[in-house]
C-alpha cells in the first residue's frame, strides 16, 4: 500500500484544490452592532473595514466622519437625519405696555438633528412694538408713547385729502430739541426713508400733529410728549427706517403754527 501511496496522493488532494477559496469573514461595522452614536463616544467602537481601506477597530459615532475611522457601513447604518421644526406660533402681545418693547412668537422642535446633521434654527423671534393702552384699558400716559414721525413732506398729501372730504381740522405743532440718534438714522437707503439722514444731534425740530393722527376726544397725536416733565426724556421712532430712534425734549406746543421746511416732520 504504502507503494502506491505517491501516485494516490494527487488524487486525494484533487478535492481540495477544488474548493472555492475561503472568503474573509466580514467585519460586523456598525449595523450588524446596533450601534450609533452622538459626538464623539470611544466606546462606539467596532471592528472592520475604515475609509482608508485598512482594516481593524472602527467607530459608529458622529465625530468619526471628522477623525476619518468610521466602520465601512457608517453612512448606511447612521444617515443624516436632519432638525424638523413646526410653524412659527402668532405673535404675542407686547411685553410691557405704554413703552417700546417686543413680542415673541415661536416654534418647537419636532425631530431633533441627529448623525452630523445641522444644528436647529432659532426657535424665537422677536419684533418691536408699542401697546398704547394699559393692562386696564386705559390710554397710556402721552410721555411714555414713543412718537412715530416722517418728513413734513407728507402733510402736504394729508391736508389736500381732508379739504377734499371736509374733514380738515385745526392741528397743532410741537417743537422738540433732539438730543440722541441712532446709528441707522444715517443708512436711510430707500427713497421714503433718505430724510433720516438729515437728522443731527442739538438740532430744534419741529413736529406738525393734523389729521388723521389727531385723536378723540382731546385731539391730540400720541408721542407728543403732553404731561412730560421740564427736560424729560421722550423717545420717537422714524416711519420708513426701523433702525432709525432717539430721543428728544419737548420746547414748547404752537396751538396755530406752519412748521419750517427745514427740520419739519409730522407725527403718525
Amino acid at each position: 500500500m504504502s507503494r502506491w501511496l505517491p501516485a494516490l496522493l494527487p488524487l486525494l488532494l484533487l478535492p481540495l484544490l477544488l474548493l472555492p477559496p475561503a472568503v474573509p469573514r466580514r467585519a460586523p461595522g456598525c449595523a450588524a452592532l446596533g450601534l450609533c452614536c452622538p459626538g464623539r463616544d470611544p466606546s462606539c467602537l467596532s471592528t472592520g473595514r475604515r475609509p482608508d481601506g485598512s482594516t481593524g477597530p472602527c467607530y459608529c459615532d458622529q465625530a468619526c466622519t471628522r477623525t476619518l475611522d468610521c466602520c465601512h457601513d457608517y453612512g448606511q447604518a447612521c444617515p443624516v437625519i436632519p432638525c424638523v421644526v413646526s410653524q412659527w406660533s402668532a405673535w404675542s402681545g407686547c411685553a410691557e405696555p405704554c413703552k417700546t418693547t417686543y413680542r415673541v412668537r415661536t416654534r418647537h422642535i419636532v425631530q431633533e438633528p441627529r448623525n452630523g446633521a445641522e444644528p436647529c434654527p432659532a426657535l424665537e423671534e422677536r419684533a418691536g412694538c408699542v401697546e398704547y393702552w394699559s393692562r386696564q384699558e386705559t390710554e397710556c400716559q402721552q410721555s411714555l408713547i414713543p412718537a412715530l414721525i416722517t418728513t413734513g413732506g407728507f402733510g402736504k398729501g394729508r391736508k389736500r385729502r381732508a379739504a377734499a372730504d371736509g374733514s380738515e381740522r385745526t392741528g397743532y405743532c410741537v417743537e422738540f430739541q433732539l438730543v440722541a440718534l441712532g446709528p441707522g438714522c444715517l443708512q436711510g437707503q430707500r427713497s421714503h426713508g433718505r430724510w433720516t439722514r438729515d437728522l443731527r444731534e442739538g438740532h430744534t425740530v419741529c413736529v406738525e400733529c393734523q389729521q388723521p393722527a389727531l385723536l378723540p376726544p382731546r385731539q391730540h397725536c400720541r408721542g407728543d410728549g403732553s404731561g412730560s416733565h421740564l427736560n424729560q426724556l421722550l423717545h420717537w421712532q422714524a416711519v420708513g427706517n426701523h433702525r432709525c430712534k432717539g430721543t428728544w425734549r419737548r420746547i414748547r406746543q404752537l396751538d396755530t403754527c406752519s412748521c419750517p421746511s427745514v427740520h419739519s416732520f409730522l407725527f403718525i
